[in-house]
């Protein structure tokens, strides 16, 4: 896998439906060994700008890079190969297979690992998120926090630079949250570009090293949990008055 690619950014990111602008010019970006929110309240255009991001959807207009590589019409299989990893929303693991059979069948993609090789990642894959005692069970019986481990050691099979997140407090309790929430910050210290998009705000905050507040399509602040938490603007037309980080 190559790991020279630094930054995944996104450029002037326009989206329409119909006669409808739902994202306008937009500029996102994510380097390695950060992690980065992207954040607003429903109609925002969060999600759109998100899904273009990750190839799921395409741009009206605009552009996104990964370093000088103009990825934009990339597919996203492709940018997969490239280092960049997505984790939907929705259970992506598959509920007949073991735990250990979910990561295999990434792993074996990886021609260029012996089978000793892809066996020794998986073993410290299953160790690393603390789900090696699972590895016998089938995916359809683990709980919303194991679940999002294993999807998270799965997407680690392909030793990505980015991975983009939909969603990864969803339908977790909060011993759950706070595990992955110690997962996320264990990505970063593997030199890995995290991008969250997600409904819970106080949560994603709470990790991130900086963020993005969409409003009516366009970006209305950037910047860290404390500069937002603190921004009169961010507080009156999304957070609340009363929020507060801890």
């Amino acid at each position: 896998m190559n790991n020279r690619h630094q930054t995944l950014e996104a450029k002037g990111l326009y989206k329409k439906y119909g006669k409808r602008m739902v994202v306008k010019d937009v500029d996102v970006c994510v380097n390695r060994k950060e992690i980065v929110g992207l954040l607003g309240p429903n109609g925002a255009g969060k999600t759109t700008t998100f899904y273009m991001i990750t190839g799921m959807i395409k741009p009206t207009k605009g552009e996104v890079f990964l370093d000088e590589e103009n990825i934009t019409d990339a597919a996203m299989y492709k940018r997969a190969r490239r280092g960049i990893g997505y984790l939907a929303q929705e259970p992506s693991i598959f509920s007949k297979l073991s735990v250990e059979d979910n990561l295999k069948i990434v792993l074996e993609m990886r021609k260029e690992l012996s089978e000793d090789a892809q066996q020794e990642k998986l073993d410290s894959l299953l160790n690393y998120f603390s789900v090696d005692h699972l590895r016998n069970n089938k995916g359809g019986t683990l709980s919303g926090g194991e679940r999002r481990r294993v999807e998270i050691a799965r997407s680690l099979c392909m030793d990505p630079n980015f991975i983009l997140l939909d969603e990864p407090f969803a339908g977790i309790d909060p011993i759950a949250v706070e595990e992955i929430q110690s997962i996320l910050n264990s990505l970063k210290e593997r030199d890995i570009g995290v991008l969250i998009t997600d409904h819970n705000v106080r949560e994603t905050l709470s990790i991130t090293d900086r963020s993005y507040l969409l409003f009516e399509g366009q970006i209305l602040k950037s910047g860290t949990s404390e500069f937002l938490a603190d921004d009169e603007e961010t507080r009156r037309l999304y957070l609340g008055e009363k929020f507060k980080l801890n």
